[in-house]
């Protein structure tokens, strides 16, 4: 019967809120769905707790480890950990929400593809360092990392998620909870034999998958998961040359580095572990790189039909158990007489005592092999070629780490600092004598460190001109990019705006630094503005960022107070701020009224009518004639065009 017939919690509104829509994992603890999420409208990943879990008193740790893992994810941030939304209960139901990632797990990745190549290898597990590195900067421990929990996405880049057994560092489990949740194949011996975990726990987990990444197969196997966590506790990780001879030395010792059995021996966190990642990295050719292991026997793909039979493997190392704390620790109960050791390995057994010889001539033959052996170790450290070493090469190293470089090999490291313009802050530039050379044990080497590249400040050049701009940038060393050009009404032509970077910016001393020069004011053309009134002429040059220059005249076909002329002419080009001089009339033009007193009432009106003024009469009852005797305006008055003249007769 399929699944989605018989999971109750498939099609169930979860909180009123998310509907679970299928069945993507079911592990030891959970389950996780894909649902949809119905206030934000988008997919999330839905892990429900096991509700056996939940309802068993005795189980309460799983169900606090449930709500750590959210709160612990919810503390990080970083491209490659999965993002925690929520987390809430709804009935019986214990959940929590996540960020959907479509893909598949590192296991799944492995499955299929047997081996991966070193290159993959080794960039899936920067990949998985440096997020790991965030959770240690904010003191949190993630304590299960394996394939099951690194998801790869449809683009190839793999994120971390389940951050269910994450503890601060500071947080150490004490012994009386007897118990350690894990997956025994990824767990640090410090983690089984005293139930503290620090980030170098992740980083052990880290070197256990590199291994598993590029032989296909885990370091070590056994019929039950303590039997695994044995294991982890008295024996080394093979090498990986030991399944692929053609892998280097570099590598085998890197994933030693990563797995070593003492904490102390292993990089302190996982930031000093991508460091020795990146460092073995660059030492590795292309060919090497892009080459792959041979699937261990009897392994095959998995197939693509989910009907398929498959073959199990027997305890899988991946699966999280619970384990007793204390594999392969030595203690003393109270009140017994002698230690006593967990017998969680059969088959380690203590080796026999040796027989001891005393023969004295063997005796004697032994001192004298000593004797000689110290004089030629002298001879060949003091005098011989043991005297001198090879020099090291250190660049694309931090500073600590090219001095731990050197120091190993009996060098003593003198540090001075210098600018440098490709190699980063804190990094090896090189040494002097020079890597390759041969120097004596003992001598002094000097470590040269890289601070960066020389930083100078951009210096003040607003309102100079743009020449002298240049020159002053170039004397200090920048390189001056193309000028960007603007119109400023208030910036003369030709001056400096503002720089990018700006002054006093303290920059790189190579920084290409952009100029914005001011082209002067805008470009305009010259509105039309005869026949507008002085208010509209002066509101229209205004928009244009135009003045007005106002003056005065008479016309005889413009109304007073509109515009009859103006300078420059309408449609001429112009630039803002220019000044346009406007006319604006004061009336019609000004005419000297005639003297008519004295002629015939009609006579004087032609005369008058001819001069440009209309004519008004006022026949006076007592005055007999049509004699005009009076006028106004006065004769030899000045008076406008059009208006009018008022005869009396």
């Amino acid at each position: 019967m399929s699944e989605t017939l018989t999971d109750p919690l498939l099609g169930r509104v979860v909180d009123g809120r998310y509907e679970i829509r299928e069945l993507v994992a079911m592990g030891g603890m959970a389950t996780v769905y894909l649902a949809f999420d119905r206030r934000l409208e988008r997919e999330v990943a839905l892990k429900a707790m096991h509700q056996p879990l939940v309802d068993d008193a005795a189980s309460r740790e799983f169900v606090a480890r449930f709500r750590r893992e959210a709160k612990s994810s919810a503390r990080l941030t970083h491209p490659g950990i999965v993002h925690v939304y929520d987390q809430g209960v709804d009935g019986e139901l214990s959940y929590l929400t996540m960020e959907y990632v479509r893909g598949e797990n590192l296991r799944s990745r492995i499955a299929h593809e047997g081996t991966l190549t070193v290159g993959e290898a080794l960039a899936l597990t920067d990949v998985i360092l440096d997020a790991l590195a965030a959770a240690h900067r904010l003191g949190l421990v993630h304590r299960d990392v394996k394939p099951e929990n690194v998801l790869i996405d449809s683009d190839g880049r793999a994120r971390i998620t389940d951050f269910g057994l994450a503890r601060a560092v500071n947080e150490s489990t004490p012994l009386s909870e007897a118990v350690i949740m894990g997956s025994p194949g990824y767990l640090a011996p410090e983690l089984l034999s005293f139930g503290e975990s620090t980030p170098a726990t992740d980083v052990y987990a880290a070197g256990v998958m590199l291994f598993e990444m590029v032989t296909g197969r885990h370091p070590f196997t056994g019929d039950s998961p303590i039997a695994i966590a044995a294991r982890h506790v008295h024996e080394d990780i093979p090498t990986p040359s030991s399944f692929a001879p053609w892998l280097p030395t570099e590598f085998d010792d890197l994933v030693g580095a990563l797995s070593a059995r003492d904490p102390d021996e292993r990089p302190a966190d996982a930031a000093a572990a991508l460091v020795l990642v990146r460092s073995t990295r660059i030492l590795m050719d292309d060919p090497t790189l892009d080459k792959r292991a041979d699937p261990p026997s009897g392994s095959v793909a998995i197939s693509a039909d989910p009907d398929a039979t498959t073959v199990l493997p027997h305890p899988a190392a991946g699966a999280t158990v619970a384990l007793p704390i204390g594999i392969g620790r030595r203690f003393e109960p109270v009140g017994a007489g002698t230690d006593l050791m967990i017998d969680d390995d059969p088959e380690a057994l203590e080796p026999e005592a040796p027989q001891r010889r005393a023969w004295w001539w063997v005796a004697a033959f032994v001192a004298v092999a000593i004797a000689i052996g110290a004089i030629a170790l002298w001879w060949y450290n003091a005098i011989g070629p043991g005297a001198f070493t090879t020099i090291p090469p250190v660049t694309d190293q931090t500073e600590e780490v090219a001095t731990r470089s050197l120091e190993s090999v009996g060098f003593v490291v003198t540090t001075e600092e210098r600018n440098d313009d490709a190699v980063p802050e804190g990094w090896a530039i090189g040494t002097e004598p020079g890597a390759q050379e041969r120097a004596q044990k003992g001598s002094e080497v000097t470590l040269i460190v890289s601070t960066g590249p020389r930083m100078s400040d951009v210096p003040s050049v607003v309102g100079r001109s743009e020449e002298d701009a240049i020159n002053i940038l170039e004397d200090e060393g920048f390189s001056v990019g193309d000028t960007v050009r603007k119109y400023r009404d208030d910036v003369a032509k030709g001056e400096v705006i503002s720089s990018d970077p700006e002054a006093g910016d303290s920059v790189r001393h190579d920084t290409v630094v952009t100029l914005t020069v001011s082209d002067g004011p805008a470009p305009v053309i010259i509105p039309d503005l005869t026949g507008m009134t002085l208010e509209e002429a002066q509101a229209a040059l205004e928009a244009d960022g135009l003045v007005a220059a106002v003056e005065r005249g008479r016309s005889d076909d413009v109304k007073k107070r509109q515009v009859f002329k103006q300078d420059p002419e309408a449609d001429a080009d112009g630039f803002r701020l220019d000044t346009v001089t406007i006319w604006v009339s004061d009336g019609p033009t000004l005419v000297e009224v005639p003297d008519v007193r004295g002629l015939e009432f009609k006579e004087a009106r032609s005369i008058l009518q001819k001069a440009g003024f209309k004519v008004d009469g006022n026949n006076e009852p007592w005055n007999f004639s049509t004699v005009v005797f009076t006028q106004s305006p006065a004769p030899k008055e000045m008076a406008e065009k059009r208006s009018t003249v008022i005869l009396s007769y």
